[in-house]
């Protein structure tokens, strides 16, 4: 069964896109955070961070790219979180790699 997320990526369920190439896609959250909640979600299906391999080290380089521009695009380029969850425990909840770029408020201090 294809995640949520393989199937906006298909076109199957819509989303409000703000940036797409051949590798990666990014959407406006459903559920903001905060004024500022994209994911940015690899088009190719890899379950977490943890199952990364070497071959896809290149498509995480471009994910952080992605992300300063957006970050920039969206005015929060001088502070925001770039976060993904690996495995249920740490609130993963779709098996499919994407990350949160959130801001536009203060976030606070973690830990």
């Amino acid at each position: 069964m294809a995640t949520i997320f393989e199937q906006i990526i298909q076109g199957k369920i819509p989303s409000e896109k703000v940036f797409e190439n051949e590798r990666i896609l990014a959407i406006k959250d459903i559920n903001p955070a905060a004024p500022v909640h994209i994911l940015i979600i690899t088009k190719k299906s890899i379950p977490n961070i943890q199952t990364v391999t070497a071959e896809d080290l290149p498509l995480i380089g471009e994910v952080i790219t992605v992300a300063q521009k957006l970050a920039t695009q969206f005015g929060i380029a001088d502070g925001y979180r770039l976060l993904t969850n690996n495995g249920s425990s740490a609130g993963q909840t779709i098996f499919h790699l994407h990350f949160h770029l959130i801001g536009g408020r203060d976030l606070g201090h973690l830990g």
